[in-house]
């Protein structure tokens, strides 16, 4: 099997997989329907030099860096000699503006949006930041629910806990694997209204291990999931 067919299967895989495991995550959406990951850029490249508010340094910072020193943001979230350290330093010679923080705020913001926009049913906002594949496991998660009649009414009560755990760059394409520990409030109704699954108040814990990526030579800058499991 060739590298091509390898890839194109995986991402099959994915989509199937997220099809059968959605139905136990998931709300309402935000209404912020622009990338959390360009939203996140935008607001850190307009920041004045030597801000101390607490947040990241600007990109632009980030790219003067050189010599080991731009390693430090990389040896500070994970030990030297790890193998996440050096995928994460491999990334970063990849991709010179990365810093694990900033990719983290933007993760969360993008889990949240993606959760959120599946229980409204909201393809648009799903459509941005997912992967063409992964997109249609979820479009048809969406309409298998809307021909039952079956409406969903959820809460996002927020993230506990969101890390990387492997990271890569090969040839055009990086990628972020994220483990992120959820809070939700979901519930499930048939078309007569009767709950069929989950509880409306009852707030549900929730570990997903999603994967990001991005071809450096598209025109869109972003991230988008390529791949979701749900770990017990």
């Amino acid at each position: 099997m060739g590298s091509s067919d390898f890839v194109t299967l995986f991402f099959l895989v994915a989509a199937v997989l997220i099809f059968f495991q959605l139905r136990s995550v998931l709300g309402r959406r935000t209404g912020n329907e622009k990338s959390p990951f360009e939203t996140l850029a935008q607001r850190e490249a307009t920041k004045a030099p030597g801000s101390d508010d607490g947040k990241v340094v600007t990109l632009q910072r980030r790219d003067e860096a050189n010599g080991e020193d731009r390693f430090s943001i990389i040896d500070a979230y994970a030990p030297v000699g790890t193998p996440l350290n050096e995928q994460l330093r491999e990334l970063l010679r990849h991709d010179a503006a990365f810093t694990p923080k900033e990719f983290l705020n933007g993760a969360k913001v993008a889990y949240e949006m993606i959760v959120l926009a599946y229980a409204e049913g909201d393809r648009k906002t799903l459509k941005g930041l997912l992967s063409r594949e992964v997109f249609e496991g979820f479009e048809s998660a969406i309409a298998d629910r809307e021909s039952r009649g079956e409406t969903m009414k959820s809460t996002f009560v927020g993230i506990e806990k969101a890390e990387i755990t492997h990271a890569s760059a090969k040839d055009n394409e990086e990628q972020v694997t994220v483990r992120i520990l959820s809070q939700l409030i979901t519930a499930t109704y048939d078309k007569s209204g009767a709950l069929i699954d989950g509880d409306a108040e009852a707030v549900a814990d929730v570990n997903d291990v999603w994967t990001f990526a991005r071809d450096v030579r598209s025109r869109d800058p972003n991230w988008k999931l390529i791949a979701t499991e749900a770990e017990q």
